[in-house]
């Protein structure tokens, strides 16, 4: 019997303890080390107290039926999450119930889990699935042997913590396609408090009939604003933190300094200026013109677009060039900003900033009066930026109301800007690419984190301007390496499908506008559709259906060409800081150009070649995930500073029809929300697919795609940022169709009731 005893009334200490329970074979109770002790009566209360502060500080671990084993331990049968692949594609497991090794105060590393490869599972099992497995030993680690794959379901929930009394923990969901809560284990919270916003596995099991969750990281208080964009990061599986090694890499840059050896062409004698939004901290592009000094291109103007040359820095296979093809894009939010790269290059070495040298790849183009691109030549170079303007005084300035800082620049650097515009505009016109009116709500926050202001983005001249510059120059790139034959990642925007076209065909007849499906579709036909509904009730649903028949853009290695800009070909180029596509880019035209700096190696390697059409399909997939976050996070800042107004009215734009109800766009914030169609209780209404309208059955009201309508805000989720809406009353109804129809309110008794006769069961009917 161990003779190392505590000073608790003659009881062993913990270190016997501990060690007699390691030494066992198995898992032993508390019967059993009373006895291997001679611990008899009243001191058996005092050793499960010591067992207890073993197990809760990680130093034993908790078996099934109250028993006891070494720290780290699992059951023989356990539910595993596949966690990972090694270096030998050997798949790594972690277990879905926690175990005292990997509590969060305890020093003592989880076991290693592998795998053991079985054909039962077809070679399918991936990162995210769940087995149920028998354990075995394997040194300090096991191996999980399948017993059964279980069915697929989310893995993680990010939600806000409470807990109700009588009821324990729980876990209300963020996303609203989560319809269930969860319950959590108190020994399982994480040391997360009410009102949290938490990150959780999901388990096998339920908790007082719940689904049940494990708490495995701490994200912050929900009611701190900052915690919107979080969960839109977290939801998505946006990187939002740089390893170690890249912020090292991107920190031990050094500025390039003009050489003599020919690499670079020096352009720091050029006013060439940055244009940005005031609240832009990254500067990648900086533009000049001037009117053409041939004589044979009277009128005509030179153009130079220089861009941040990322690629010096970035170079295949380091480590920042690694983290930033795994994000593909920044991300941006109302708050802040998920960049691509880290601070030390987005916003120093690669920012253009003004009166500091920076490398760029430069692109030197000569147009006619009329906008036609003459030649072009790209080229590495130094430049010196002679200003930093937002747009707003941009625009003041070439209005005439310039400031101290662009007084100085009107007459040699902003009028020749806006000239060589002009002709741009003028090719522009004549090219006739797809002219959609989109407009752009910004979100203003405050010192507090809360929506200061929300207003419409303003479109000025000054905006075109850097639009059409970048435009021409991310053509010539992609002519340029189609030229040299080297690989090259495409914007690409595929015609409408005939599927689209035919339902949009359908919608635009039943407001007696024709449209023409011919063998060649030009974008001038949608636009010459737009320009006939332009002023009339009709504008906003054909403006709205248009969008919808588009195809989305995607990266391609394969040029299929870009419908929406009516170009034949198209790359993007000018964004090397926030997009990987435009990097890519940069290294094949370093490539085809010869302007590799020495046994740097930061062109476009063969394997990055090879595999090109991944990377294409990845950046695109990053592209999109962006977008869903950043829409996700302006729902709930939406929905946030809705909470207030609830019962208030609003002018609102029907924006989708569907059987669920009316999807909703506030005039004034541009709010989205469901009016659903059980308050829709006027009538019976059937979803006609061809008007885009729900039209009812007795009274003939019709509510139209692009319609405008009152509506009062009924109920505000501002943790999943879903609003609610219902209509007022008849009176305020500016619906088409609506005018003359039935008073809203309940429906007459003489109505057919749901289900009373065989020919009352329509199809659509208005009740979700």
């Amino acid at each position: 019997m161990p003779d190392k005893m505590s000073d608790r009334g003659g009881l062993p200490d913990k270190a016997a303890i501990k060690k007699f329970i390691q030494d066992a074979p198995g898992t032993v109770g508390r019967r059993e080390i009373a006895r291997a002790f001679g611990i008899k009566g009243a001191a058996r209360v005092e050793l499960r107290a010591i067992l207890k502060e073993l197990a809760d500080e990680g130093v034993i671990g908790r078996g099934k039926g109250k028993r006891y084993d070494k720290a780290g331990t699992l059951p023989s049968v356990t539910v595993l999450r596949i966690s990972g692949v090694d270096d030998d594609a050997v798949l790594l497991a972690e277990p879905m119930k926690k175990v005292d090794a990997t509590d969060h105060e305890s020093n003592i590393p989880a076991p290693r889990i592998v795998v053991k490869a079985d054909r039962r599972d077809g070679g399918k099992l991936g990162v995210g699935d769940r087995i149920l497995a028998k354990m075995t030993r394997k040194g300090a680690g096991y191996e999980a042997s399948v017993i059964r794959v279980l069915p697929k379901g989310p893995d993680r929930v990010i939600g806000v913590y409470s807990e109700v009394p009588g009821q324990g923990a729980r876990i209300r969901p963020t996303d609203r396609r989560q319809k269930s809560e969860y319950g959590v284990a108190k020994d399982q919270n994480g040391g997360a408090r009410k009102g949290d916003l938490v990150i959780a596995d999901v388990l096998i099991g339920r908790r007082h009939g719940l689904p049940e969750a494990r708490v495995v990281e701490i994200l912050g208080d929900m009611e701190d604003r900052r915690a919107i964009s979080l969960i839109a990061i977290h939801t998505n599986d946006i990187p939002d933190v740089f390893p170690d090694e890249v912020v090292a890499e991107a920190e031990a840059a050094q500025p390039v300094l003009m050489t003599s050896s020919g690499v670079r062409e020096d352009l720091r004698h050029l006013p060439l200026i940055t244009v940005d939004g005031a609240d832009a901290r990254d500067f990648d592009d900086a533009i000049w013109a001037a009117p053409d000094d041939d004589p044979k291109n009277k009128g005509g103007w030179q153009v130079i677009v220089a861009i941040a040359d990322v690629a010096h820095y970035v170079t295949p296979g380091n480590a920042l060039d690694r983290e930033a093809r795994k994000r593909g894009n920044s991300v941006y939010f109302p708050d802040r900003v998920v960049p691509m790269l880290p601070e030390a290059l987005s916003n120093n070495l690669c920012s253009l900033r003004p009166d500091e040298d920076r490398p760029v790849m430069a692109v030197t183009m000569r147009l006619d009066p009329n906008g036609q691109r003459l030649e072009h030549k790209f080229h590495r170079a130094m430049i010196r930026s002679a200003a930093r303007v937002i747009y707003e005084d941009l625009q003041a300035a070439y209005d005439g109301e310039p400031n101290d800082q662009t007084a100085g620049i009107l007459e040699d650097v902003i009028k020749p800007l806006y000239g060589a515009w002009g002709a741009l505009m003028r090719a522009r016109d004549k090219r006739a690419p797809l002219d959609l009116d989109l407009p752009e709500m910004k979100i203003s926050l405050g010192e507090d984190g809360r929506i200061a202001d929300i207003s419409s983005r303003q479109r000025l001249d000054a905006h075109r301007v850097i639009e059409e510059f970048m435009i021409e120059a991310n053509v010539a790139a992609a002519e340029t390496l189609e030229t040299q034959k080297m690989p090259c990642v495409y914007r690409v925007h595929d015609q409408p499908s005939r599927e689209k076209l035919v339902g949009l065909k359908d919608f635009l007849a039943s407001m007696n506008l024709s449209f023409a499906m011919g063998d060649r579709l030009r974008p001038e036909l949608f636009n010459r559709i737009l320009a006939k509904a332009k002023n009339t009730e009709h504008w906003e649903a054909v403006n709205q259906s248009i969008l919808r028949s588009q195809s989305q853009a995607r990266y391609d290695p394969d040029n299929i060409g870009h419908f929406g800009l009516a170009r034949s070909r198209y790359a993007h180029f000018t964004s090397p800081i926030r997009r990987y596509s435009d990097l890519l880019v940069h290294r094949a035209l370093i490539r085809g150009g010869g302007f590799g700096t020495p046994g740097l190696g930061d062109g476009l390697t063969d394997s990055e070649a090879e595999g090109l059409a991944a990377t294409a399909e990845h950046i695109s997939i990053t592209e999109r995930r962006a977008m869903v976050a950043e829409r996700d996070a302006n729902d709930r800042y939406m929905a946030a500073f809705m909470a207030e107004k609830t019962g208030a009215e609003f002018p609102a734009r029907i924006n989708g029809v569907t059987r669920a109800g009316l999807f909703l766009t506030l005039t004034e914030t541009g709010a989205d929300g469901l009016l659903p169609m059980r308050y829709l209780h006027d009538d019976y209404y059937q979803l006609d697919e061809t008007q885009k309208a729900l039209i009812g059955e007795r009274s003939g009201t019709r509510y139209r795609l692009g319609d405008t309508l009152t509506a009062r805000l009924l109920e505000v989720n501002t943790l999943t940022g879903g609003l609610i809406f219902e209509l007022p009353s008849a009176s305020q109804e500016t619906s088409e169709g609506a005018r003359g129809g039935p008073r809203f309110g309940k429906p007459r008794k003489d109505w057919p009731k749901r289900g009373a006769s065989k020919n009352s069961k329509r199809k659509g009917r208005r009740r979700s």
